[in-house]
């Protein structure tokens, strides 16, 4: 199946996925149309959205926490800013919790990812997802979406490593180690330090990166849709 995205562009596989599953909440996300690719940039609603995980292997490890606001225009919406737990189906693994400080016990409280993933999906319909290295977020949604419901998310994605790629390279500037990470690219564009690996104040920094971004982009004309996503 993953010849088809040589093959049919976003609009064209979203309207076949949601003639072939049944009712859930994934049909729901998808019986709304995703943002026009030709939009101006500002004209667009994203959704920047971060995961705390078991680990980084998006097969076989699983969400432990969501973080997610909307950035709409030029400003980032806190009001409908969200922040949750999920309840894993296996034991927390030491090396993940001392980098995010999830333990067991708390997560034992938290919602089931069937419980969970509905918000989102909800939260996402109509907009752009927006992270920072957005390969992790998005394969992890697709996986859960895939055990849950037994087929894959797909939509368009802004990603804010991605971005600060294209910067290096149109200034012609080497990457050294470490100037893509979130809190370098924020340092470099006079943001202010965030502690790191709480979901929601992940997902906050790296909305506000990318109006940064998109405020410091070279050239006049200000981009379309198609010019900030890595998938569209």
């Amino acid at each position: 199946m993953s010849i088809w995205k040589y093959l049919f562009n976003l609009e064209e596989r979203r309207n076949w996925w949601t003639r072939k599953m049944p009712d859930c909440p994934l049909r729901d996300y998808y019986e709304v149309d995703f943002p026009d690719k030709d939009s101006d940039w500002r004209q667009v609603d994203y959704l920047a959205v971060d995961y705390e995980t078991t680990g980084l292997d998006q097969k076989t490890d699983q969400i432990l926490s969501i973080g997610f606001t909307t950035v709409r225009g030029e400003s980032l919406c806190l009001d409908d800013a969200t922040h949750f737990l999920t309840k894993p189906t296996v034991e927390i693994p030491e090396s993940s919790a001392v980098v995010h400080g999830i333990l067991d016990d708390e997560a034992a409280s938290a919602k089931p990812l069937e419980e969970a993933l509905p918000i989102l999906l909800s939260a996402l319909a109509g907009k752009v997802m927006l992270a920072h290295h957005a390969a992790i977020e998005y394969q992890f949604l697709s996986n859960a979406c895939k055990r849950i419901y037994g087929y894959p998310f797909i939509g368009p994605v802004v990603d804010t490593l991605a971005l600060e790629v294209r910067a290096f390279r149109s200034r012609d500037k080497a990457i050294q180690s470490g100037d893509l990470r979130l809190g370098a690219a924020r340092a470099r564009y006079k943001l202010p330090r965030y502690p790191a690996h709480n979901a929601l104040t992940d997902a906050i920094a790296a909305g506000e990166l990318f109006l940064a971004q998109v405020a410091y982009r070279d050239g006049k004309r200000a981009p379309k849709l198609k010019d900030l996503t890595v998938i569209s």
